[in-house]
């Protein structure tokens, strides 16, 4: 029987995680980077966090099974800033590839991946062509119909879409007193406008890439829903 609500991974039993498996449970794997530079007024962990929090949210809508999220990705731009931890495009596919050919050996058909991260995406892209029935939701395309909430749409990194969703997730990480002024990403690991950040936009914007995923996935496969 198909089960009615999605589940952490890490919550199950092997035998509860058998069992959604041998159903045909969609399994989603959540990446964004664990410890990644985001201007100097975001922790670190924004990546992740907001991973984390779209994967949760994903599985109160869908009976989807969300595995751990993965920490560590291919992020060439931030490997000078203090606390980046990056791997290369070769180790971050095959680190791909290993865990989701662990999910197949364990009778896992349908995987989705959902990715926070920009550098990631053609790493993604390939590892999905090569393994076939892999769906990659990328982030950055997710939520667009929120963007005119936003005063300074432009932007790409620590900007005013981002501040907004940790503002919303973890208010009490964000150093707004600590905005960079728009100018060199080399010094600052930030574009774009962060002044007008607020949590109601970044609520806003988490509910629209959420419905973006719900739709991707009914559609996609239809019958696991």
């Amino acid at each position: 029987m198909t089960e009615r609500t999605g589940v952490w991974l890490e919550d199950l039993t092997w035998q509860e995680a058998k069992a959604r498996f041998d159903a045909g449970a969609v399994v989603v794997v959540p990446v964004g980077a664990a410890s990644k530079a985001h201007g100097p007024h975001l922790p670190l962990k924004t990546d992740a966090l907001t991973a984390r929090a779209l994967a949760q949210r994903l599985i109160e809508r869908l009976p989807v099974v969300a595995a751990p999220v993965v920490g560590f990705g291919y992020y060439p731009a931030f490997t000078s800033f203090a606390g980046s931890q990056h791997l290369t495009a070769d180790t971050f596919r095959a680190l791909m590839r290993e865990l989701i050919g662990n999910l197949r050996t364990h009778g896992v058909q349908r995987i989705a991946i959902l990715n926070t991260g920009v550098s990631t995406e053609k790493p993604l892209d390939e590892v999905a062509g090569e393994l076939g029935e892999v769906a990659v939701l990328h982030m950055r395309l997710l939520g667009i119909g929120a963007h005119s909430l936003f005063d300074n749409p432009e932007g790409g990194h620590a900007d005013e879409r981002e501040t907004s969703v940790v503002l919303a997730l973890e208010p009490r990480s964000v150093r707004m007193d600590r905005l960079a002024p728009e100018g060199d990403f080399k010094l600052t690991a930030a574009t774009g406008d962060a002044s007008r950040a607020s949590a109601f936009k970044g609520e806003r914007l988490i509910d629209a890439r959420v419905e973006d995923m719900v739709a991707a996935l009914v559609a996609r496969w239809p019958d696991a829903f």
